[in-house]
Parts: structure tokens; sequence; C-alpha cells
């Protein structure tokens, strides 16, 4: 199973708790082959609209598609361990400036890999 999890920098009062299952962070300051460039975020959080999202949206699956297409190698180990045990992908938002988790990079990266990987199941957070 693939989901997404919250980060957070101090756990708030109230938080749910750590999912059970593996927790990768995906944020761009790390490696992982979903994680979007600190380029795309940075710009569309100057200024959260939803035409700055669309644009984020199109790089970030651009982003995705190319590395796909060079070598989807990554991909494929992550739908081989999620089939296996539960994986999240981890991201700070929702936050101040992106309230919205559907305008999360890591909802995207669930929709990219449900797509091309369609016998896994992925589940979507609530919004």
């Amino acid at each position: 199973m693939l989901s997404r999890y919250t980060i957070y920098r101090r756990r708030p009062t109230g938080a749910p708790p750590l999912p059970a299952g593996e927790r990768q962070d995906t944020r761009y300051r790390t490696r992982h082959i979903l994680r979007p460039t600190q380029v795309i975020v940075e710009s569309y959080l100057a200024a959260p609209t939803e035409t700055a999202f669309s644009a984020f949206q199109a790089s970030y699956l651009e982003l995705l598609s190319t590395r796909w297409n060079d070598d989807r190698s990554d991909f494929d180990q992550l739908a081989n361990l999620a089939r296996e045990q539960d994986v999240f992908l981890g991201c700070s938002c929702p936050t101040q400036k992106n309230p919205d988790v559907r305008h999360c990079h890591t909802w995207m990266a669930l929709q990219f890999m449900a797509q091309h990987f369609p016998d896994l199941e992925v589940i979507f957070p609530e919004k």
C-alpha cells in the first residue's frame, strides 16, 4: 500500500499518530525519486494561487515523467516495496502557505504511481 503522511518539525498537540509502516521523506531536500525541485516548490509557495499551482503541477509531472523515461528502476523498487508493506510518502503539507493537501507534490506522486502501477494499492488521504 502507498499513501502519504505529514512531517512535522515539532509535532503539535493533537496531531495524528505517525503511520505504521515505512515512512519516506520526499521533500525537495532529499534524493527520493518523487521529490520535487527546490525551484518549482519555492516558485509555487512564493504566491500560491491556482495559476501558480497549475504551473507547479505541470512542472512536477513533467519532472516525474522525465525521471521515469530516463530510468524507471527507482519507481519499480518503490512500487515493489509498497506491494510488500505499507509505505508513506512524507511532506510538510498541509502548511499555512499550502493548506490544501491536494496541492502537495505527494498527492500528485500518488496519482502518478497509481497511473503507472494500476495493480498498486494507493490510498489518498482525506482532504
